[in-house]
């Protein structure tokens, strides 16, 4: 077909197809590619006005385009400047350097997280170093007075396997217990074949809370010789690995449960309990997360833990651990019939040796059917309160059932009142009448009234 029969085809001037069949023939298909000009991403603004513009551009509050345009005008009547056109204020500000933009505008702590170099650290071995941090989960659990609220979990993780060696479901603030719990679920050896994790870690790399820089964490390093290391504040990216699986809990297994937030609002009526949601908790850690293959470490975490077969260094004994994790501890006195703690009554042949002495006991608040007792900061026996040897008492529980008792106290209080009311109105108004404010005493003398 004839070039001149092609262009017309193609609605392409002849001149046009012309000059691309000479280009092809000298050079290709890339003679074919548009030449760019030698000038391309250089400005024939004045340098002078050049530096203007990007510094007002750098200025905080950031200007707009428009309002550094009208600046550089009245800048430039005053200088003898040739008046820019708007497109090429606006061409200069939209090629500076983001990196150099982001400093001035956002700051340093912006800066560093999107364009400063990031070091990705893993541990040499198992129980080298391990993570530990407090999340408040997005999901609402059902109290025992009925209430809605959201659980924290405190997390103990290694960072070498990225398996999850402890972990505590609590209501409440984040405090220097809860660490304690989790150190102590994740240091001792546990009873679930499916979990082996256990040891004392080299380093423990928490953040900045005012549980993990206490002096009982503190001690507690010292005494089971690992070195306590705290992130930089306002750094999260210290702490991925640990953020990473609170991500994947809130994607894989909360967003499936009843009472999980979305946008800060319930997707679903929740109507699990604390207890409820351990179970399932527990359930997604030791039967998937576990054991399922992780890509950055390239197995699963439990075997990459018992990898090469070594031993995990261990505390003498879980009463030894004890004394030194779970902080709960309160004096009490031996009676005839046992140790009084919470409504409850924890009894032990051991204790007869004991009675009228001041003992300290401690507790788990998860379990408060048995507590361990110490006699002059010795371990002296486990006590178990009998009418609950066969089932877990929460604190949590207690206090609810001591509130529900006292309100159906006031009930029967209320009614019996009703019934002098019916009978006796007029004792029953000065009885139960209720007392006038008193009025506000104070020294400085206002009024005559008031000498």
């Amino acid at each position: 077909m004839a070039l001149k029969e092609s262009a017309l085809n193609s609605s392409v001037p002849l001149r046009t197809a012309q000059r691309w069949l000479s280009r092809y023939r000298m050079g290709g298909l890339a003679g074919l590619a548009r030449s760019v000009r030698a000038d391309c991403g250089t400005h024939k603004l004045n340098p002078e006005m050049l530096s203007l513009i990007e510094g007002l551009a750098l200025r905080k509050p950031q200007p707009t385009v428009a309002n550094i345009y009208r600046k550089i005008l009245s800048v430039g009547k005053r200088q003898a400047w040739i008046p820019p056109s708007y497109a090429s204020v606006y061409a200069v500000v939209r090629r500076m350097d983001p990196a150099l933009l982001t400093l001035a505008q956002e700051g340093a702590a912006a800066f560093r997280d999107r364009f400063e170099l990031v070091y990705r650290h893993r541990a040499e071995r198992p129980n080298s170093t391990w993570q530990a941090d407090h999340t408040q989960l997005d999901i609402l659990v059902v109290e025992a007075n009925g209430s809605v609220v959201r659980p924290w979990l405190t997390t103990v993780i290694d960072d070498y396997s990225r398996v999850i060696a402890g972990y505590y479901l609590f209501l409440g603030a984040p405090s220097a217990l809860h660490t304690s719990l989790a150190l102590r679920q994740a240091i001792w050896r546990k009873l679930d074949p499916r979990w082996p994790v256990s040891g004392i870690p080299d380093v423990l790399y928490v953040d900045h809370g005012s549980d993990f820089t206490s002096e009982h964490l503190d001690q507690v390093a010292i005494d089971l010789h690992f070195e306590l290391i705290h992130s930089t504040v306002a750094r999260p990216q210290g702490r991925g690995k640990i953020e990473r699986f609170f991500g994947t809990l809130n994607t894989e297994l909360l967003s499936e449960l009843p009472g999980f937030l979305k946008t800060s609002k319930p997707a679903t009526p929740p109507k699990l309990s604390l207890s409820d949601l351990d179970r399932a908790l527990g359930d997604f850690i030791l039967g998937t997360y576990n054991i399922r293959e992780h890509k950055e470490i390239g197995g699963a975490p439990v075997p990459v833990w018992l990898s090469d077969g070594w031993l995990p260094r261990m505390p003498d004994s879980l009463e030894a651990l004890d004394q030194l994790l779970v902080m709960v501890a309160k004096p009490r006195m031996v009676r005839r019939d046992g140790i009084h703690f919470q409504g409850l009554r924890y009894l032990e042949p051991t204790l007869a040796a004991y009675v009228g002495e001041r003992v300290t006991i401690r507790y788990d608040p998860r379990d408060l059917g048995e507590v361990r007792v110490f006699h002059r900061n010795r371990f002296l026996c486990r006590a178990i309160s009998p009418e609950n040897a066969d089932q877990a008492i929460t604190l949590k529980e207690i206090q609810v059932a001591r509130v529900n008792h006292r309100r159906a106290l006031r009930g029967q209080i209320k009614e019996r009142i009703q019934r002098v009311v019916e009978f006796l109105p007029d004792q029953a108004e000065k009885a139960y009448s209720p007392k006038p404010p008193s009025k506000a005493k104070h020294n400085l003398r206002i009024y005559r009234e008031d000498a």
